[in-house]
């Protein structure tokens, strides 16, 4: 049994990734800003309080785990706040910034000391942020937002790579959940399975990959 840490456990894909891991026996640290009914019915340890975008999260996290040691991270908190067609909107690109970037960025930061050799960083992407996928425009924070994460944690990943900490850049797929208003190919069940299975087999050859919940490699 590992210990696993999720943000954004509330709901959607993170809800999932609870529901699942928990299902199987793991330890299950469901971390937002506050819960919901579903995941209270879960049954894993709920981490309320938790908002990313807050530089304080890391005293919020000292606070409700004590001396405890995690196993895997996963940083799946993310917003995604829709151009209105008429330009580009600085402060919701700024919002972005601070929840999609830096919110796993202050994550890493409050969570390090408590990864051991061979833990585990997974962070949730998205392909929207692949410069190689040759973006089409507009929701230029939410993409800047991704692409700036991709080079933070293939970053991490050479940095954390003589400790043994491996790191993987996850894209889930179109997911029908709240975030992108119900539209979608991918139900979040199916993709939080992907993800379990993506993290399950990330290991040194793997770390610093960006991958598909379905194993795919992607272009960055």
């Amino acid at each position: 049994m590992a210990t696993w840490l999720l943000t954004g456990a509330n709901r959607g894909i993170g809800l999932e990734l609870a529901r699942q891991l928990h299902a199987r026996g793991e330890s299950v640290l469901a971390a937002c800003r506050s819960s919901s009914t579903e995941l209270d019915a879960v049954g894993c340890r709920v981490v309320e309080g938790i908002d990313v975008a807050d530089d304080r999260v890391g005293e919020a996290l000292d606070e409700a785990l004590g001396d405890e040691q995690v196993d895997v991270v996963v940083s799946n908190a993310g917003i995604l706040r829709r151009d209105a067609g008429t330009g580009i909107d600085i402060d919701a690109a700024r919002e972005q910034f601070e929840v999609n970037t830096l919110g796993p960025l202050r994550l890493v930061n409050a969570l390090l000391p408590r990864l051991g050799r061979g833990a585990k960083l997974g962070f949730v992407s998205s392909m929207a942020g692949s410069i190689g996928d040759g973006p089409s425009g507009g929701n230029y924070g939410y993409r800047m937002s991704k692409t700036a994460l991709n080079m933070a944690a293939v970053n991490l990943a050479g940095e954390l790579e003589p400790r043994e900490i491996y790191v993987a850049v996850l894209h889930p797929g179109f997911v029908r959940t709240e975030m992108t208003g119900g539209s979608g190919n991918v139900d979040a069940a199916d993709a939080a399975a992907g993800l379990i299975a993506r993290l399950d087999e990330l290991d040194a050859s793997r770390s610093g990959s960006f991958v598909h919940a379905d194993g795919r490699e992607l272009p960055w």
